[in-house]
């Protein structure tokens, strides 16, 4: 146990470290995390990292998707539905298809093995890819598929899998039987993720306690998922649900205390658990040693180039006919939403990066079959799923930077952010001119102290100039803004040294002191989120 614990600490703060590098080299985190996974796994000495399939199945992915799922928004992705689950379910799909019959064609293994194989390796990994084009700044729309396609294809990949690895353990399998389950599977799931959302968000309205909310968001994803995936569901489904509910409907039911409280604990809480998931994908470079020794090296290799060629390339020959086919047979869909610059269905091509649920799935095969007997090309899966997930994070995830500067795709979505951002500061504007429209009626309806008035009038006049400067950005005022945040945080750190002056001299107790700092602490937060905002 204590041992566990002292890994467990030495593997976070690994994970702190390689964060750190990566923000200073601008390297993508993810790869830089399963590149040092690989370095200690076959460091002399370290001791063997068994990644265990239920603990990235049950415990990592639930928190995982359903936070994708409250971030998305419900108007893009049921505007984008069509290309999501193109992707999601139809690549999914095809790439396993493709996978199982080149496993069979080239290297003469059972179809059914190849199928096992095909959707261990056909689910991308949406976590790397988009943390590198948010910062590469790509139009809204190709984060919103790739997120949309993270957020489902997982579903489709883990109800394949589980096909496929029946089929071989019982020897037999039905298409029609296993296209109904499918079926009945999609519809139980969704139903249960919004049973589950609408529960919850009740519930979390009548605690009205933002430790005791944040506490309940923490196990939805796990009530959402576990009783699905108990019944031979996925799970996937019912969690996308239950996270698309609360995204819809949680402004209205989640307090501001809890919204506040809430977004820093997620992001704190899935910097780790996907830190840790990439450390541990590199880990698992010994356990993969140990399980190959066996086997011909010559052909694991020409296995592992075919299956990763085939996974790249198999994503390419479906994403462009289904973006450009569709408009070209339909019109009135070209007309409603044009075919977008082939820029961009090269880049949802390329970002195919797979990623641990495709590890955790390999790692999950059954030592047996059904019928007692060693389940066929096991540990050649897991090699062969560990070359796919090295070839695709390394290879891809380093070239993507690279891919979206040659295709001219960086900050291509800055004109759109400033564009939005005019859209929120005008919406803003209106929002403070309604607030003071109801402070006047109010004035008028009831007897208001004047001193109360004043104060209030003073507070509306100071929101409204911030807003004013904010719609009023160009570069001749650009300057004025960025002194005006600068002179804000000397301000700030002015009032801190002062009250931790009086701290010391016993002239303010600690628990005013707290108060105080918390409002400093927000109003900095604020300065620095406009400061964000402006390098756009």
């Amino acid at each position: 146990m204590l041992a566990g614990l002292q890994i467990l600490i030495f593997l976070l703060a690994a994970v702190a470290f390689v964060a750190f590098i990566a923000l200073r080299s601008g390297v993508a985190l993810p790869v830089l995390l399963v590149a040092s996974g690989v370095l200690i796994a076959v460091a002399p000495g370290a001791p063997a990292f068994v990644l265990e399939p239920q603990f990235v199945l049950l415990l990592v992915l639930p928190p995982v998707i359903y936070i994708s799922g409250v971030n998305m928004s419900w108007r893009e992705f049921k505007f984008n539905l069509r290309p999501i689950l193109l992707l999601a379910v139809g690549c999914v799909v095809f790439t396993t298809i493709s996978v199982s019959l080149a496993m069979k064609w080239l290297l003469g293994w059972p179809l059914a093995a190849g199928f096992v194989l095909g959707a261990i390796v056909s689910p991308p990994d949406a976590v790397a890819p988009l943390a590198i084009a948010r910062r590469m700044q790509l139009p809204r729309r190709i984060l919103v598929i790739l997120e949309g396609e993270g957020l489902a294809n997982d579903a489709t990949a883990l109800v394949l899998y589980r096909f496929a690895v029946a089929a071989v353990s019982v020897g037999s399998f039905s298409l029609a039987q296993a296209g109904g389950t499918f079926v009945a599977i999609i519809i139980g799931e969704i139903m249960w993720g919004l049973v589950v959302g609408w529960t919850i968000l009740r519930l979390r309205r009548f605690m009205r306690d933002p430790r005791i909310e944040i506490t309940l968001s923490l196990i939805t994803p796990y009530l959402a998922y576990w009783p699905p995936e108990h019944l031979g569901g996925s799970g996937v489904i019912a969690t996308i649900a239950t996270g698309l509910y609360i995204s819809w409907n949680g402004p209205r039911l989640i307090s501001a205390a809890t919204r506040l409280q809430g977004v820093f604990f997620w992001d704190f809480f899935l910097f780790l658990i996907e830190g840790l998931v990439f450390l541990f994908t590199g880990l698992q470079a010994q356990t993969l040693i140990e399980r190959i020794r066996d086997h011909s090296l010559y052909e694991l290799a020409m296995s592992a180039a075919i299956v990763s060629l085939v996974v790249i390339v198999a994503r390419f020959v479906w994403t462009f006919p289904i973006i450009y086919l569709p408009r070209w047979l339909i019109p009135p869909l070209a007309r409603r939403d044009p075919s977008p610059p082939w820029q961009w269905a090269f880049i949802l091509s390329f970002t195919g990066v797979r990623g641990i649920v495709s590890l955790a799935a390999a790692l999950a095969i059954p030592l047996a079959t059904a019928r007692g007997e060693p389940f066929p090309y096991r540990d050649a899966i897991f090699f062969l799923t560990f070359c796919v997930v090295m070839a695709t994070l390394v290879f891809q995830g380093s070239l993507l930077p690279w891919i979206i500067r040659k295709l001219g795709l960086a900050r291509a979505g800055t004109e759109e952010r400033l564009l939005d951002r005019s859209e929120e500061l005008r919406v803003r504007h209106a929002a403070i001119e309604a607030s003071s429209a109801k402070l006047a009626s109010l004035g008028a309806e009831i007897d208001v102290p004047e001193e109360a008035m004043l104060a209030l009038r003073g507070q509306q006049d100071y929101f409204s100039s911030r807003v004013r400067m904010k719609c009023d950005i160009k570069e001749e005022r650009r300057e004025l803004v960025e002194l005006h945040d600068e002179i804000e945080l000397q301000l700030i750190t002015e009032e801190r040294v002062l009250i931790n002056d009086m701290l010391r001299e016993g002239k303010l107790k600690d628990e005013a002191r707290r108060r105080i700092e918390r409002e400093l602490d927000l109003r900095e937060a604020d300065v620095l989120n406009r400061r964000a905002e402006r390098l756009w």
